[in-house]
């Protein structure tokens, strides 16, 4: 009897320390968190894998995963919902959202920032055949502004609008950066608009695989656009960073951010904003677009900065500046 009692006792404690074990006894369990980049052809995906994983190395309470989305406006409409932690987004997205607009009925008033990314420029690409000089050309052709819900859709919008240009007067394509380098090559479209930082591999394609021509932004359309919209300015792609362009193109910029809800913990804007400064060169031999992220641009935010972003600057004295003056009204 004693025998039986004490092999049930055996088996019970077995069974306790098994589930003493799973559900923590060696340490607190890891909460699962999300950052919403882009699709796998732009830059916001890469930079954010490798930011996912040096949180989920400096935050031993966390485990980060970079999500594949549809880009900036489909990110920011799945952080209001709850469905992520973190997410990036280009400054035409942030602001509209922020203030209401075409794609955000509802102001979204607890966006808040957490740090500059690097800046897109435009790059408008069409193919040899289509016979294309300049953006006016555009009206009749097939013409890929971005995929659907993302921020180089908005700023395709603008820049056919700065042209006098509307969907109506072209065949709208929703493509992805990957989507637009093989349809140029394949010659299923005529021209293409891309929102990336340089050198984007979705353009690296498409100029080496087929007869692809960058356009610039004529210069009274770039005032246009940075005049009536203030998170544009003036921008330049650089000579030499893709197959054949041989001098400078003239285009628009915008920064890209990352953006959270009022509510998320001050930490996790600490970590970032400690990964973005101290690890920048490990970033930088990573994704070589990290090299243009400057903390200097936390104070030209489209929106509010987040409460962990003002400690952090207030803890570090980073940044250049105090954390009072260009803020905008909340």
């Amino acid at each position: 009897m004693t025998s039986r009692f004490g092999r049930l006792f055996a088996t019970m404690l077995a069974v306790a320390t098994a589930i003493a074990g799973c559900n923590g006894d060696a340490g607190p369990r890891r909460q699962f968190m999300s950052l919403a980049t882009a699709g796998t052809g732009g830059l916001y995906y890469p930079i954010g894998g490798a930011l996912a994983s040096r949180l989920t190395a400096r935050d031993t309470g966390r485990t980060w995963t970079a999500e594949v989305t549809g880009g900036s406006v489909e990110n920011i409409q799945r952080l209001v919902r709850g469905e992520v932690d973190l997410a990036m987004a280009i400054g035409t997205t942030i602001h509209e959202a922020y203030r209401g607009g075409r794609d955000f009925a509802q102001p979204q008033t607890r966006l808040r920032t957490v740090a500059p990314l690097y800046p897109n420029l435009t790059h408008v690409l069409v193919r040899d055949g289509a016979n294309i000089t300049s953006i006016d050309g555009f009206r009749r052709m097939r013409v890929s502004v971005g995929a659907a819900g993302s921020g180089t859709e908005q700023v395709s919008r603008q820049l056919l609008e700065a042209y006098g240009i509307t969907y109506d007067d072209i065949a709208v394509r929703y493509l992805s950066f990957t989507e637009s380098a093989s349809a140029l090559a394949d010659g299923a479209i005529d021209a293409a608009i891309l929102s990336v930082g340089y050198p984007a591999s979705a353009v690296l394609e498409a100029m080496t695989t087929g007869r692809i021509r960058l356009l610039p932004i004529d210069g009274e359309r770039v005032t246009l656009m940075t005049e009536r919209w203030s998170y544009y300015s003036s921008g330049t792609i650089p000579a030499g960073v893709y197959p054949g362009v041989d001098a400078a193109v003239a285009t628009v910029s915008v920064l890209n951010w990352i953006v959270a809800l009022d509510d998320l913990d001050d930490n996790v804007v600490g970590h970032v904003l400690d990964i973005l400064a101290e690890d920048a060169d490990a970033l930088r031999e990573a994704v070589e677009i990290a090299g243009q992220i400057r903390l200097t641009n936390l104070f030209a935010a489209p929106v509010p900065l987040h409460d962990g972003a003002r400690a952090w600057v207030e803890r570090t004295g980073s940044a250049g500046q105090s954390t009072t003056g260009s803020q905008p009204e909340q």
